[in-house]
């Protein structure tokens, strides 16, 4: 039933689709074709003319924008049309445009992009209007638009297709408003310091300045390998060493990693270095730039995230990364001398490290799973350890950290500052170091730049540097729950899949029936699988174990994790359940949404990454030329939540 209402719903829609490319074959016909006018002067929008009522009352105004309703009534009719500011009445009436263009006003459709010339004048019922003298078409919308009390709601369509969302949805309109606001505000003020805005390359040999895995491309006319950037930094430190002593860029990074509610491979940070200061410097510049963007653009310094309400105008909290993890999680690092100290105390505490870790990197791990979740008013954490810290100047006192600190609000990193590195002969060394890791298989370590050394050689001052994440300021500002709601295009998979696969799949569509509904055949002759255990486990001990159905209503990526996704499960219950699983190696969170999978429900709580993991979902895992091959069990969707495996 529900299939035939689909079916009855597309032949509708296709007919209206229809009757709409009809309408304007017939304008054309009629040399009306609203696709050659090439300008209309607009007076005012609809929010100034509300404005300034009183002054405007009686006078001719002309507006432009979409036409989002039409109520026609015989000789008269009203119709609502939006713009960048908002919407306003009009009323069209035939004695007034004239026989023939009332005509042509009856014909046209929601979504049409027209102007109107007409006094302004107030409705029997109080409501601002324009008495329409001219109605114009001057763009005839061929699609249609979602149902006005329903909108547009559904989430991945709303990121795919902005330009409706927009037209839909007036609060987001007002985030994007909101963004470039806050962008403007953060350079007016950054102006004011004496600050100048500079711009570097994208395309770079060599992608340092950050831990994260670059974006690859080949330049044809160089016949050479490049990189998108992953950071700002070490161009913008060039232009120190040339005595700009206070540069800023506010630019596109890319960084190949994996897409949550705060991650997507392109986003906009700002990095400023200012010479002759420090991080304290910086602390005190990210204070005052916060304080002032907010009360610029909310006219507050008090805003509210997910009903969480935080305080930019009073003094932010400074705390070191020793001092939070002793507070947060118990443990003194102060007392914790080697490696094997550190990881017996990671053992304990069950926070999950690799061979390659070394001792800072421990403390650092201890502060995210312990720490991160607790920084919720504005706080800067200070003095990392040098094993995360390749960029930033030793503390004299105490060689082991280093002079940089994170700015959290929310439980986020919102921006990341150091006093800057400008020891050639140090930074040498902390290259070779990335360059040891990024031999053990980490992709994200940095590798040794030449030309930035050289730079280094010549000498540059002493710098404080920072770099602000501008989308998650964004989204806390707006109150917006994901990064894809401030950006106005984000990443997404494409619909069919890659080029790749759609002209695979454009192939198999021309190979007879019959071939189509063979089975797919699938190579296992290089499969290796595991033996089975030859151990076992009575039926009882088997029969304990809670084998349930769940519908994946949410999957992100767990922050500063490579591996573990984060699932919050329908188990058929009331609860949402959250449930750790290290296969983001396999699957990107976005796919598996939606999905019906298997999980042990009745496994005691996992702490991991500071969050408690709520069962085990479960895969199958082979080898397959020498790698690990897995696959998560996925069942059919007509399961329901809930339902027991015997």
């Amino acid at each position: 039933m529900a299939e035939q209402s689909k079916n009855v719903q597309e032949q509708d829609i296709n007919q209206l689709l229809k009757v709409r490319r009809e309408k304007l074959a017939d304008l054309q016909a009629n040399g009306k074709d609203p696709f050659q006018i090439v300008k209309f002067d607009v007076t005012h929008h609809s929010q100034e003319i509300k404005d300034a009522f009183e002054e405007l009352e009686g006078k001719s105004v002309t507006i432009a924008g979409r036409m989002m309703s039409k109520r026609v009534m015989g000789k008269a009719s009203f119709c609502n049309v939006q713009d960048l500011q908002g919407n306003i009445q009009s009323y069209v009436a035939r004695d007034s445009i004239g026989q023939e263009f009332y005509q042509d006003f009856k014909k046209m459709d929601i979504g049409d992009i027209v102007g109107i010339t007409g006094e302004v004048f107030k409705t029997k019922t109080g409501e601002i209007s324009i008495h329409a003298s001219a109605v114009t078409l001057l763009s005839k919308s061929l699609q249609v638009l979602p149902e006005k009390f329903h909108g547009l709601t559904n989430t991945d369509l709303r990121y795919r297709q902005r330009y409706v969302d927009l037209i839909m949805n007036p609060e987001v309109k007002d985030t994007f408003i909101k963004r470039s606001k806050i962008i403007s505000s953060i350079r007016k003020y950054l102006d004011g310091q004496g600050f100048m805005e500079v711009e570097t390359p994208m395309l770079v040999a060599n992608a340092g300045g950050a831990a994260a895995r670059p974006f690859e491309t080949h330049f044809n006319a160089l016949d050479e390998d490049f990189k998108l950037r992953i950071s700002l930094e070490l161009y913008l430190k060039r232009l120190i060493v040339g005595g700009m002593e206070r540069v800023y860029e506010i630019g596109r990074v890319f960084r190949n990693e994996g897409l949550d509610t705060r991650h997507n491979p392109e986003f906009t940070l700002m990095e400023l270095y200012q010479a002759f200061t420090d991080y304290k410097g910086m602390m005190d510049l990210t204070e005052n730039l916060y304080r002032h963007v907010a009360q610029e653009v909310l006219g507050t310094t008090t805003i509210t995230y997910n009903g969480v309400e935080m305080d930019l105008g009073k003094p932010f909290e400074r705390i070191t990364m020793l001092d939070a993890v002793k507070k947060y999680a118990g443990v003194d690092f102060n007392e914790i001398h080697t490696l094997e100290e550190a990881r017996a105390a990671a053992k304990e505490h069950h926070v999950e490290f690799e061979e390659r870790h070394q001792k800072g990197d421990i403390l650092s791990l201890f502060f995210e799973e312990f720490a991160e979740e607790h920084l919720i008013q504005p706080t800067f954490v200070c003095d990392h350890p040098i094993e995360i810290s390749p960029l930033t100047k030793k503390k004299p006192e105490d060689p082991e950290y280093t002079e940089r600190f994170e700015f959290f609000m929310n439980g986020w990193e919102m921006a990341n500052a150091y006093s800057e590195l400008n020891d050639p002969i140090d930074q040498r060394e902390r290259f070779k170091a990335q360059e040891a890791l990024l031999a053990q298989g980490d992709e994200e370590a940095n590798t040794t730049d030449e030309d930035f050394l050289n730079a280094l050689e010549i000498g540059m001052p002493p710098t404080g540097g920072i770099g602000f994440g501008i989308d998650r300021m964004v989204m806390l500002l707006t109150d917006s729950a994901a990064i894809r709601d401030v950006l106005c295009f984000p990443t997404m998979k494409s619909i069919g899949g890659s080029d790749a696969s759609k002209k695979a799949a454009a192939s198999e569509r021309t190979v007879a029936a019959e071939a189509e509904k063979a089975p797919e055949k699938i190579d296992f002759s290089n499969v290796k699988i595991e033996p089975l255990f030859e151990e076992m486990v009575d039926f009882e001990t088997f029969s304990k174990s809670d084998f349930r159905a769940v519908k994946v209503k949410a999957c992100e990526a767990v922050p500063k994790s490579k591996k573990l996704l984060k699932f919050i499960l329908d188990d058929g219950t009331d609860a949402e359940r959250v449930i750790l699983s290290g296969i983001h190696e396999y699957y990107e969170p976005e796919e598996l949404v939606g999905k019906t999978c298997i999980a042990i429900t009745n496994l005691p709580p996992r702490p991991m990454m500071g969050i408690d993991s709520c069962g085990m979902l479960i895969s199958a895992v082979h080898e397959e030329d020498g790698r690990e091959g897995l696959n998560l069990l996925m069942v059919d969707d007509r399961i329901p939540a809930g339902a027991k495996l015997y």
